[in-house]
């Protein structure tokens, strides 16, 4: 469990409020790390994360549901927040554009990406959430 009182964990909290992208890095079946920059939403407990149902991050997940999570450091490093925490893949997900905090985040986005918030929905209809359990920064 994460302790957000302390100054790491409000900046955390602030981060998890204001960043757009999060590196997401699960393990492939050779045991590499496989990471990638997401979309997420924080829900208080937890990252959620869309994607398109045929990506191998969710391969990934379902073998080894043990991931991390970090933010970029900043122009010189010095502001990494790196989450250790499990993953799971949502059955029956709130699509994206009926989730209202992912759609007032990344209507932006998705409208540059060339769609709409229903064909996006519709392409990225796999829900990931992971639920943080440590916290470190460096």
């Amino acid at each position: 469990m994460i302790d957000f009182t302390t100054k790491l964990g409000l900046r955390a909290q602030e981060r998890l409020a204001t960043e757009y992208v999060v590196w997401l890095i699960t393990v492939d079946a050779h045991g590499s790390p496989q990471p990638r920059p997401v979309w997420f939403v924080w829900d208080g407990e937890a990252f959620v994360i869309y994607s398109q149902k045929t990506a191998k991050k969710l391969l990934h997940i379902a073998r080894n549901p043990h991931v991390s999570l970090h933010f970029d450091g900043g122009p010189k490093g010095e502001d990494i927040q790196v989450f250790l925490g499990t993953a799971e893949i949502v059955e029956n997900p709130t699509p994206t554009n009926e989730n209202k905090a992912y759609t007032e985040k990344y209507h932006g986005g998705i409208i540059e990406l060339g769609a709409t918030d229903k064909s996006f929905a519709g392409e990225y209809s796999a829900c990931i959430r992971v639920k943080p359990e440590r916290l470190r920064s460096f």
